[in-house]
């Protein structure tokens, strides 16, 4: 069964779907459908209050919210997302340089998710091509397993810096979505249990929440079982 955190929305009612006050650009409503839960109006493009509106996701059912701009969100990750029309939520949080948790499990406490619903995005080499494997934060990524999945023989993990410079994003915040360069990607099949994981949203303190099959879809993943036990 699918978890979602538990948030407090615009006007202080707590639920388990994720929720946000958000800062919204009634010009960029063209990319969405959508309602505002402030005033019930059937669109955004109606809505006196849409510059400070919340908005219900198409597709992700009711409450449960697509955030469409948020000061911290700026990200290729995001741009991504709006561009096809991914229904998807945002959960920023505080990241802590002292924390002794990993960036990925650091995230899932801070967001309020079990660890196995949230994935890390690893960057590999693959017989000297680069490519990316999406695992749950609390296992390792098996390097044999990926290597099968893309029909190569021998996987090493990537040095911090190519990865940084094939995807655009920094170590710890390296998001499967928006990369600078499109790399071959295999994501762990178990986030296919769930009706939304999430993964990074681009920068350290940013999530994102998806259905697993839209993040195949954006990715242009193949899934395959590349998780191993810590």
């Amino acid at each position: 069964m699918s978890t979602l955190p538990r948030s407090v929305n615009a006007w202080g009612v707590s639920g388990g779907d994720p929720t946000e006050i958000v800062h919204v650009d009634p010009h960029e409503t063209r990319f969405h459908q959508g309602f505002c839960a402030h005033c019930q109006h059937r669109t955004l493009a109606a809505c006196v209050n849409s510059s400070n509106a919340v908005l219900l996701a198409a597709g992700i059912g009711h409450n449960r919210l697509m955030v469409k701009k948020h000061p911290s969100a700026g990200t290729p990750a995001v741009a991504a997302l709006i561009k096809d029309q991914i229904p998807h939520t945002l959960h920023p949080y505080e990241q802590d340089p002292g924390s002794d948790l990993s960036y990925g499990l650091e995230a899932a406490a801070a967001i309020g998710v079990p660890p196995e619903q949230v994935f890390k995005t690893l960057c590999v080499q693959v017989d000297g091509n680069l490519s990316v494997g999406i695992v749950p934060v609390h296992c390792q990524l098996s390097l044999k397993a990926l290597a099968a999945a893309l029909g190569g023989k021998k996987a090493v993990m990537a040095q911090p810096a190519d990865a940084e410079r094939a995807t655009g994003y920094v170590v710890g915040g390296i998001s499967p979505i928006g990369q600078r360069t499109s790399l071959p990607t295999v994501l762990d099949d178990s986030a296919l249990e769930f009706a939304h994981v999430f993964v990074s949203g681009g920068r350290r303190g940013l999530d994102i929440g998806l259905d697993p099959t839209a993040l195949v879809a954006v990715t242009r993943a193949v899934t395959a079982p590349i998780a191993k036990e810590s």
